[in-house]
């Protein structure tokens, strides 16, 4: 069985890696976890669509991890983590690449999973489209990205069309900066506000079966960020431009949990969109304590309960499962119990 949890984020925090040792107790460690649940299981039974995981490419030749990531009863969606990615599908303009995203496809549809896709429109590596020319490569490159030469649209549930910085640039190009403004980038400085519009009705006219999401990150609780999201989504209702859901990633820190995270969901869904928790994961400073998992357990809990009450928040993804410590940790027990209490 494999552990809960997890990797560092792709925002650049720290992995967490905590050593079980051997007990005599018949009770199990603090370190540990005692659920068998299956955090889909509890998912789907609380009324989710899914509970899964990110992945990545290199991971896939580990067995062990490939195995419990296989595991169904845990994970009943996968999300590529970056093989779906601009800077990934077409590396160099004009030159599209599918193997690493159609390599997690695959291995989803093997064990029956849902897929969502970190991907598309907005994620490209900076600089690398001419600014006077960017109006017209959104729509074509899209459309090579979901169209018959990728097997990713077989299965897939959602597009996060605006999406998250790119691996190599390091550059942000979600819509809005913390204090609600709009984020300055070679997208926004060549086509204003309206290249959402722009990258959202391509998205559409290349899957229209598709979900499609806006997906960004500091906009867990309530403030001015999601207050710009919010207006954003009315804007774009308001013009008729497609939106379906919003993605919270949730890169979060032990102890820290937006007390606001339920009611924010809430004031998202009420604008007629679905809302999934995208990126989930809790970091905390090493070294590990007993009360540091503790905490964390109660953290994945928090957030968990939180998506269960609001009816339009459909599944959750952890942001890849593992420590590679493949030993379930306390934050499992918490993720079943936020789902089950």
């Amino acid at each position: 069985m494999g552990t809960i949890i997890h990797l560092s984020t792709s925002k650049g925090t720290t992995t967490v890696t905590t050593v079980t040792t051997p007990s005599t107790s018949t009770t199990a460690p603090a370190s540990t976890a005692t659920s068998n649940a299956g955090l889909a299981v509890v998912a789907v039974a609380a009324g989710k669509k899914y509970f899964g995981s990110a992945t990545d490419n290199p991971e896939l030749t580990d067995t062990a991890y490939v195995a419990e990531l296989s595991n169904s009863k845990d994970f009943n969606q996968l999300t590529p983590g970056n093989s779906m990615k601009w800077d990934a599908t077409e590396p160099t303009r004009g030159t599209f690449t599918f193997s690493g995203g159609d390599a997690v496809v695959a291995l989803a549809q093997k064990n029956g999973q849902l897929v969502t896709t970190v991907s598309g429109t907005i994620n490209c590596r900076a600089g690398s489209l001419p600014e006077a020319s960017i109006m017209l490569p959104l729509p074509a490159s899209f459309r090579t990205i979901v169209g018959p030469s990728s097997a990713i649209t077989k299965d897939r549930y959602s597009w996060d069309v605006i999406n998250v910085y790119t691996t190599k640039a390091q550059v942000d190009l979600e819509p809005f900066n913390d204090d609600g403004t709009w984020r300055t980038h070679v997208f926004y400085n060549t086509m204003g506000t309206s290249y959402v519009a722009v990258a959202l009705q391509a998205a559409r006219a290349a899957d229209p079966a598709a979900k499609l999401y806006i997906n960004d990150y500091n906009i867990e609780g309530t403030g001015a960020k999601s207050t710009a999201m919010v207006n954003l989504v009315k804007s774009l209702k308001a013009a008729g431009v497609p939106i379906d859901g919003i993605g919270v990633q949730a890169h979060l820190i032990v102890g820290s949990v937006p007390s606001t995270l339920q009611a924010n969901l809430k004031q998202f869904t009420a604008l007629g969109v679905e809302v999934a928790i995208t990126e989930l994961d809790i970091r905390m400073t090493l070294p590990s304590t007993d009360a540091l998992l503790a905490q964390q357990k109660k953290d994945y809990q928090t957030v968990i309960a939180a998506c269960k009450a609001v009816v339009g928040c459909i599944g959750v993804t952890i942001w890849d499962y593992t420590d590679k410590n493949l030993n379930k940790k306390p934050a499992y027990d918490g993720i079943v119990a936020g789902f089950t209490s």
